[in-house]
């Protein structure tokens, strides 16, 4: 945790307050430590853009997280359905 964190630049409450939030996703072992992705301090860092730039509460940042999620997600269909219809029609 103190080293996301400090990667992050940021206290670890707030870090800590991202997870229960849903925020950042992260994964508690037996002794109930936080344990994170190597992607973490980006995540981290997406909060704070949506927070500094548009002044955004922090369930407001969870909604636009899930919108930009989706987002990727049928942007990835859509890629692969393009592909799809660009690849010429086996004859059989």
């Amino acid at each position: 945790m103190a080293k996301v964190a400090s990667r992050s630049g940021l206290p670890p409450e707030l870090v800590s307050r991202f997870v229960a939030l849903g925020l950042v996703d992260a994964e508690r072992d037996a002794r109930g430590r936080l344990w994170f992705r190597p992607s973490a301090p980006s995540a981290i860092a997406r909060v704070q853009r949506l927070r500094d730039g548009l002044c955004l509460n922090y369930a407001a940042i969870g909604v636009v997280l899930d919108l930009l999620d989706r987002i990727e997600r049928l942007e990835t269909v859509l890629r692969h359905s393009e592909r799809a219809a660009k690849e010429p029609t086996p004859w059989t």
